[in-house]
This record gives C-alpha cells, sequence and structure tokens, in this order.
C-alpha cells in the first residue's frame, strides 16, 4: 500500500469509489433516483478533477498494487457547522468496504494529520452521518471528540451529522 497525493489521472477512481462508499454506507434499502440522482451529480470526474486543482484541498491517496483503494480530502477555509471548530475539515474520508480492517483508513488519517501538522494546523473536524456507528467507533478510537450536531442536506431534505474534532496541538 503507498499513501501519495492525488494526480488529475485519479479522478475517475476517486469518483468511483466516492459512489460505491456514499452509497454502501448511506443506502440501506435501496437506491431511490433521489439519491442515485444527487450520487450521479455529485462525484463526477469533472468534479473531482477541479478538487484535486484547487490548492484549498489535499487529497491523499491510498493505492494497492490493483489500484486505489480509499482517500482523505482536507479543505481549508471551511465553516464548521458548530462554533469552536478551525475552518480546516475533513472532508471526505472513504476507504472501499473490503479494505475495512486492513489498516488503511488510520494510515490514511495519520498522514492526513502529519500534514495538517507540517501546516501549524491546530485542529481539523469532520461530519459524520449520525446512523454511521462504524465511522463513529473509528473516529473516537483515533481521538476525536464529538463536538456537536448538523444537518446534511440534499435538496430540501436534512440528514443529521454528528461533527468531530481533532486537536493537534
Amino acid at each position: 500500500m503507498t499513501l501519495r497525493k492525488a494526480k488529475i489521472s485519479d479522478a475517475s477512481s476517486i469518483a468511483a469509489i466516492s459512489i460505491e462508499v456514499w452509497i454502501g454506507t448511506y443506502l440501506k434499502r435501496g437506491v431511490s433516483g433521489f439519491f442515485a440522482d444527487y450520487a450521479l451529480a455529485e462525484f463526477t470526474s469533472a468534479k473531482i478533477e477541479g478538487l484535486i486543482s484547487d490548492p484549498d484541498h489535499f487529497i491523499l491517496v491510498s493505492e494497492n498494487e490493483e489500484g486505489l483503494d480509499g482517500f482523505i480530502r482536507l479543505s481549508s477555509g471551511c465553516t464548521a457547522p458548530v462554533s469552536g471548530c478551525s475552518e480546516v475539515e475533513i472532508s471526505t474520508f472513504y476507504v472501499q468496504p473490503r479494505h475495512h480492517g486492513k489498516g488503511v483508513g488510520k494510515r490514511l488519517l495519520h498522514a492526513a494529520l502529519r500534514e495538517c501538522r507540517d501546516r501549524s494546523i491546530e485542529s481539523v473536524w469532520l461530519a459524520t452521518n449520525a446512523e454511521n456507528t462504524p465511522a463513529i467507533a473509528f473516529y473516537l478510537s483515533q481521538g476525536f471528540e464529538f463536538v456537536g450536531e448538523a444537518y446534511f442536506r440534499i435538496e430540501t431534505e436534512g440528514y443529521l451529522n454528528n461533527v468531530y474534532s481533532y486537536q493537534l496541538r
């Protein structure tokens, strides 16, 4: 497994992982047109290419002998949904489910936190679906602290998220 900064040529693989993980994590009872339309519009190669090129985003990928198996994205200049958080968000953190428990997530997270320390960032925050108990357990085991709640919105629909913060100092 190799960790490296994302390249433009990774955009389609990152988009595919995003669709796989997002749908597998959040759509437990089937895929409706509402959610399919959202995922297919949100997770495109063109949008990922834009993020890779944007200096406000840092994307680190995990690559095995077959291809990418996960990635993490740090985003600067983000306003947290709860007070007391920094402007640096772990805005996306996806590992293919078949690679869970193999250390991919820990390695990606620790490398992203090391990048934050190198940039003298004092804390980071993230939001995750309040029903995503495996992710919540992982974040808590890595030293994140629950700091509040917010809603993830798709059009007029809102979905409860937990917000977590990690102190780097």
